[in-house]
């Protein structure tokens, strides 16, 4: 048996606690926030039988790790399928664009444009090879393949909002990997994320492991005979082997006897931040629009209009209408730091823009969540950039959704990279101990 902690609870902490307590270790988490769940966690209104994502959330059908994950915990049943609408905003209407024929009756983009967006998504998302495409850009490789009007319509606008004044720089095989996994069915969890979370922590429990909520590591130390020290308020702790599932930056400033070098590998892995406001409203914004794509050339305060209950029903919420409206910007954006309610009014306007007769009266309720890492962003040949599990210091490894590339950030690739990093964990236990 190791001794092995686990800083965060999120998916990636929880998933290779699990693992690893089944393989007969011994394991404790170590959670700053007083739930579990990370970025996937939510809240609940006292009003509604089912909690919220602080940030929106949905899996594809194509998401087997999380899926398979689900059905071995004997927690399969709580998934469950639907098929919302996913659209554009242009020039003042909204346009369904989630399926082949909804793209061919895009009446904003010439019909040429659009046998050409089918054929070149439909390259990109049957091609198993993603490798060559992660040497260009999906800037210049779409803009060449579909033209500057379509590319500038459709394409752009989605590099734009996800990654800022980044969105030049991506390359095109994270964009393949959006296409090749997502699906227009998308899935949820009966009692919501959280609802998952907490089941997923009770068997951890259950197993043996130990979640300590409101432990916030301070720092990480090597100690004699390779293990390693974790300072926390409350006194602290040495395992054999440590799991950090905290971004990269945060790594680097809690371990000060990592390597110059390293630390200046993490230093080159940016990412984008995310803010969330959400409303309980009295009325729906929309009658079908699940999620609403807003270019930032369009003026809007936000990025994504999504209409939760458009997806989800309201009767799990009290009746009422759940929106988010959300934007990822760069970690110093005033967004961060601004009041709920100053942020509310400087949304209110682009609501406005979506429904014209929404007014401040049908707010009943509003939240702001924000979180400073949030969406890694991959670079030309980002294979090359990416750390491996396990870092310098000897036993200490880190997993977290820099290392998931080519695929997107998600809960999906969230388990994966948990239940990778307990075999590793695991495997270099026996071998060494």
């Amino acid at each position: 048996m190791v001794n092995i902690g686990i800083v965060g609870a999120g998916v990636t902490g929880l998933t290779a606690a699990y693992d690893l307590l089944r393989a007969g270790h011994k394991v404790v988490i170590y959670e700053a926030r007083p739930y579990v769940g990370g970025l996937a966690a939510g809240f609940k209104d006292e009003t509604w039988d089912w909690p919220l994502e602080h940030f929106y959330h949905h899996i594809f059908a194509s998401d087997r790790d999380i899926i398979d994950f689900a059905e071995e915990l004997g927690l399969g049943e709580m998934i469950f399928f639907e098929r919302p609408v996913t659209s554009i905003y242009y020039q003042g209407s909204i346009y369904p664009l989630d399926s082949p024929m909804r793209v061919l009756q895009f009446r904003p983009l010439p019909f040429i444009d659009r046998l050409r967006f089918g054929l070149i998504a439909a390259f990109l998302r049957y091609n198993p090879f993603w490798r060559p495409f992660e040497r260009t850009t999906a800037h210049s490789w779409l803009r060449q393949a579909l033209g500057p009007r379509g590319y500038e319509i459709l394409w752009q606008p989605m590099l734009e909002g996800k990654f800022g004044h980044y969105y030049r720089d991506v390359n095109l095989a994270w964009f393949w990997a959006r296409l090749a996994k997502r699906t227009p069915r998308l899935g949820y969890f009966k009692g919501g994320f959280q609802g998952f979370l907490n089941a997923l922590a009770d068997k951890v429990r259950a197993a043996g492991g130990d979640i300590r909520l409101e432990h916030h590591v301070r720092g990480i130390h090597e100690e004699a005979e390779g293990r390693i020290r974790l300072e926390l308020r409350a006194g602290d702790q040495v395992h054999d082997r440590v799991l950090a599932t905290c971004s990269p930056q945060m790594l680097k400033a809690r371990t000060p006897s990592l390597p110059a070098s390293y630390t200046a590998a993490l230093d080159e892995l940016s990412s984008m931040g995310a803010v969330v406001m959400i409303l309980a409203l009295k009325h729906q914004v929309t009658d079908e629009h699940y999620w609403i794509n807003i270019p930032k050339r369009e003026g809007f305060p936000f990025l994504a209009f999504v209409e939760h209950t458009n997806y989800v029903s309201a009767e799990h919420y009290g009746g009422d209408t759940v929106v988010y409206c959300g934007d990822y910007l760069p970690p110093d954006h005033e967004y961060f730091d601004l009041p709920e309610q100053e942020l509310l009014e400087r949304f209110i306007p682009g609501i406005q823009r979506i429904n014209p007769e929404f007014n401040r009266d049908w707010v009943r309720k509003a939240w702001k969540f924000s979180e400073i890492y949030a969406q890694p962003v991959p670079f030309v040949d980002h294979s090359t950039r990416i750390p491996p599990l396990q870092t310098p210091v000897p036993n200490l490894y880190m997993a977290n959704m820099s290392q998931v590339y080519p695929w997107d950030r998600g809960t999906n690739y969230a388990v994966e990279i948990g239940r990778r990093a307990a075999a590793l964990m695991g495997e270099q236990s026996v071998t060494s101990g």
